[in-house]
């Protein structure tokens, strides 16, 4: 099993949304990086829902990849702001993994804690420069965000 963190406007689409729609397909990521590690994840992986945009952003929950990621069908709609001229359904570009819903935490974990604490040093959010809307964190970082959001 690995784990990842996912960030999300809550503005756009929040935890409560993901908790009230309890699976959503995530869609509409248009960074290369981000898609192949889309790709790769898999059913049972650990997802840290993070609020980016926000005041204060911060990880808010804990969410489970609930299917492998399938094409992108913002991709391929023309009135969709992720439509991609260069993708067809032979060829798509983008994907996109079904996520649930496991628990939101009891406190938001921000930017700023997450800075400060010492044991999620080398987490990739936290990396100068690192702005990917997924990435896979460690067993390690993922149980100690978990810890302090508890």
């Amino acid at each position: 099993m690995k784990h990842w963190l996912v960030k999300t406007e809550p503005h756009v689409y929040s935890i409560d949304d993901l908790k009230r729609d309890k699976k959503t397909a995530w869609t509409g990521v248009r960074n290369y990086q981000a898609r192949n590690f889309l790709q790769q994840m898999a059913p049972g992986d650990q997802v840290l829902v993070y609020h980016s945009n926000a005041e204060p952003p911060g990880v808010v929950g804990i969410a489970k990849v609930a299917a492998v990621a399938k094409p992108d069908l913002t991709q391929f709609d023309k009135k969709s702001e992720f439509f991609d001229p260069k993708a067809s359904l032979h060829q798509p570009r983008w994907f996109c993994p079904d996520i649930s819903f496991v628990k939101r935490l009891t406190a938001m974990v921000s930017l700023d804690d997450l800075r400060q604490n010492t044991a999620l040093e080398g987490l990739l959010l936290l990396q100068k420069g690192s702005r990917l809307s997924v990435i896979p964190v460690t067993e390690r970082h993922f149980r100690a965000i978990v810890g302090m959001g508890q």
